[in-house]
């Protein structure tokens, strides 16, 4: 396990990545069907429903709310994901429904209203030398939001069809992902230490649940025949717009950051924390937002773009902490 890992490393894939790839590999090769995918949908709303509570569970609230006094950096961060994101979104709108059809211009949409990563945002920003309590309070209020403006603001710019998102589906979130959610928030008090003390195993947990959402979402996309809709001048499109994207948001983020005079330590924040998309909270908010026959189509564009990010903000990350960091203009 250690070898594949250190060939994985070598070759800058991460493994959580390969996994994910695997995941997909295996439902092309042995999709699930019949009880075997209903016994899997089952499982994995039960698995996403804790993963939402414990998500609650071990925040701290508390935290990101007093880290709000640092209000023109979480502004700054939060106009980035939740404002321009959308907006680069709406603008490939053009590309549908060719030479994107209506599920992937969908799942670009759907990536666009994300929240930011949490551990990754905090991880790149330390390496950075940034201001790394900034992006833990940051990181953190993007997902509290994100719970509730993501499915808003995906209601709001997804139409309803061959999308494959239901309105409806907001009423679902609320009570598969949002309760929990609150639920956690208000256990905190008595359960939130031992959760935040058994971290790595939350993660593993986390990372299990996502690879069953994947596994599920694909065997569906299978069975239905969604992927030989599929073309490769359609995927080498996508790939084109998911660069585009994250070459826009990093622009952005520089942007921000020299109009609102920032620091070099919250430049550093604004950037890492703006331009990151959720892994982890998207895919199983797909799985409830989205019909099930189309969720494997919509959440490639998360994909994409979550491999993209690693690579391209890890190189920003190390130049940023070379001797001389004033060389990244990003």
């Amino acid at each position: 396990m250690r070898t594949i890992s250190a060939t994985l490393a070598r070759l800058h894939i991460d493994p959580y990545i390969a996994a994910i790839l695997c995941s997909v590999g295996i439902a092309a090769v042995f999709p699930a069907g019949g009880s075997l995918a209903a016994g899997l949908d089952r499982a994995g709303t039960v698995a996403i429903t804790l993963l939402f509570f414990l998500y609650g569970a071990r925040l701290r609230t508390v935290e990101a709310l007093d880290g709000l006094r640092h209000w023109r950096l979480h502004a700054a961060i939060s106009s980035v994901t939740f404002l321009v994101f959308p907006v680069l979104g709406l603008a490939c709108a053009p590309l549908t429904p060719a030479p994107l059809s209506e599920p992937l211009y969908a799942g670009v949409v759907f990536l666009c209203v994300l929240p930011s990563t949490v551990q990754t945002s905090i991880t790149l920003t330390s390496i950075g030398r940034g201001n790394e309590a900034g992006a833990i309070c940051s990181a953190s209020l993007s997902n509290l939001l994100g719970v509730v403006l993501t499915p808003l603001l995906a209601a709001a710019l997804i139409s309803a069809g061959d999308g494959g998102f239901s309105l409806g589906s907001v009423r679902d979130i609320a009570v598969r992902l949002l309760l929990p959610f609150l639920l956690g928030q208000a256990a905190q008090r008595w359960i939130g230490d031992q959760v935040r003390a058994r971290r790595r195993a939350l993660s593993r947990y986390d990372r299990a649940v996502i690879l069953l959402v994947v596994y599920t979402a694909f065997s569906k996309g299978v069975v239905s025949g969604v992927w030989n809709d599929l073309a490769p001048a359609e995927f080498g499109t996508l790939t084109v717009v998911v660069v585009a994207l994250l070459a826009l948001a990093l622009a952005a983020t520089g942007l921000v950051s020299r109009l609102g005079g920032f620091s070099r330590p919250d430049h550093v924040a604004i950037l890492f924390c703006g331009s990151q998309k959720s892994l982890a909270s998207g895919l199983p908010m797909a799985a409830v937002l989205f019909e099930d026959a189309r969720v494997s189509t919509v959440v490639l564009p998360l994909m994409l773009y979550h491999q993209l990010q690693l690579v391209v903000c890890s190189w920003l990350a190390q130049r940023f902490a070379s001797p001389e960091p004033s060389t990244v203009t990003a």
